[in-house]
């Protein structure tokens, strides 16, 4: 009997799908492997858990920047004017939305 240097041995299921999203991964780096592929993620991967709250305020910012924006359109559709203080709005709002995209991919970058 040959003398394994692994004794334990680990059994999980997956999809159909989960087995050939594991193959690509496979082929994009080059090994057939299973074992040895699995072993390597399990032991040496790493997990992102992005829990970004600026992206929540962001997407609310954004809901309602569109909600501006519709506004003013109608606004002019029917009155045919655009008031300096909507377009000032609009702007700032904007200005807001870059900022915290900004911020996002600084936080992003500091990731990888």
């Amino acid at each position: 009997m040959a003398h394994r240097k692994r004794t334990v041995q680990l059994h999980f299921m997956v999809t159909e799908h989960e087995r050939e999203l594991i193959r690509q991964k496979m082929e994009q780096l080059g090994t057939n492997n299973l074992g040895v592929y699995l072993r390597k993620m399990a032991v040496d991967g790493y997990i992102v858990k992005l829990d970004l709250p600026e992206l929540r305020e962001l997407l609310s910012l954004l809901r309602r920047t569109s909600n501006n924006i519709n506004q003013v359109t109608r606004r002019v559709h029917q009155t045919g004017n655009v008031y300096d203080t909507d377009l000032e709005d609009i702007l700032q709002k904007q200005e807001e939305l870059w900022a915290g995209v900004n911020e996002i991919l600084a936080r992003l970058n500091e990731v990888s």
